[in-house]
Formats: C-alpha cells, structure tokens, sequence
C-alpha cells in the first residue's frame, strides 16, 4: 500500500532520494535547484521510480522537465496524487 502522500512524507522521501543519488543532505532544501546540486534527468529518472514505488504516483518527462528546484518537485507529486 503506497505511503501518505503528505508535504512532510513526499519531503523525506525526495531528500532521501536525493541523498542516495550522491547529493549531501546539507545542501538540499526545497529553495536548492536541480541543477545547483548536479541532478541531471537521470536522476530525475532514478527520484521519479522512487516516487512511484513509495506513492504510486507516476512522474513523466514531460511532468518534470520545467522543474527547477526540490520544493517544486515536492509539490509536483503532492498535486499529482490528488
């Protein structure tokens, strides 16, 4: 059963996400941009299957491709399990 889909839980899990791809849990906050810290589109692959596997909810290219920074990845899986 996919977990809450609240703020605080997708938060956690992104960062989470984040962290095992190599990204130091210092430098994340929703503010930090994707690019600030190093993630190119396979990473946004490899967070969007994490995502799906937590929450059930699925992320396409064309879903994250104008997304800049984690807060508003974090919101993009918020709106997308409503």
């Amino acid at each position: 059963m996919p977990t809450d889909v609240s703020t605080e839980n997708v938060e956690k899990t992104i960062y989470d996400g984040l962290v095992e791809l190599g990204t130091e849990r210092g430098e994340l906050s929703r503010e930090a941009t994707l690019e600030d810290l190093d993630i190119d589109s396979l990473d946004l692959v490899e967070l969007a299957q994490i995502v799906e596997d937590e929450f059930g909810v699925e992320l396409k290219g064309d879903d994250v491709k104008d997304v800049k920074t984690v807060g508003e990845v974090i919101d993009l899986v918020v709106s997308k399990s409503g």
